[in-house]
């Protein structure tokens, strides 16, 4: 597995390692091993999958507060996404900063973040199923994140129209009332 380096210290873009031949193909999507080889420490406790069966479908910005932050390691099975992390560690020479990725079936990418980033993804594609693992369980009064069209932020979403967003994502707060909370 290729562990490629983002902008951001210990987020990385990994790229398996693909055996393909008349019948499909195998990869390899984690390794305990190989991830803390590569400085990726976590203890993955918790997998989730989600379908979106529209092109255009908007999941985030999402993170939750410590002390149930969560590392996530993140892949499109079927479809595509575009795929974002927003830094939100306080102190970071790049907070509030964010940057995407184009995560799909196709590309067979993960993305790893590590906690203290808020997380969001739209699909390119319809009927696109995502799966990520947590290292911390879900924690309902730790939920928190940031409207996705946040105009601080400025997230160039790749998107025609509006995107399709639950009630819960559309109320969400904005970067300045979250960098209110950091005091």
């Amino acid at each position: 597995m290729n562990f490629i380096k983002t902008k951001f210290k210990r987020a990385m873009l990994l790229e398996p390692k693909v055996f393909e031949d008349h019948r499909g193909f195998f990869l390899e999507s984690y390794s305990q091993k190989l991830f803390r080889e590569n400085g990726i420490m976590d203890d993955f406790v918790q997998d989730n999958h989600s379908l979106s069966v529209k092109k255009g479908v908007l999941r985030g910005l999402h993170f939750q507060l410590p002390p149930n932050a969560q590392s996530k390691l993140v892949r499109v099975v079927t479809g595509s996404v575009f795929d974002v992390i927003v830094d939100l560690r306080k102190g970071s020479e790049t907070f509030g900063r964010w940057e995407s990725f184009e995560l799909s079936a196709k590309n067979k990418r993960l993305l790893y973040i590590p906690r203290g980033f808020a997380h969001a993804f739209c699909t390119l594609e319809k009927n696109t199923e995502f799966m990520y693992k947590v290292d911390n369980l879900y924690a309902p009064e730790s939920d928190s994140g940031i409207i996705w069209n946040d105009k601080t932020l400025n997230i160039k979403w790749p998107l025609e129209q509006d995107p399709i967003v639950s009630e819960k994502d559309a109320s969400l707060q904005t970067f300045e009332e979250f960098k209110k909370t950091l005091i």
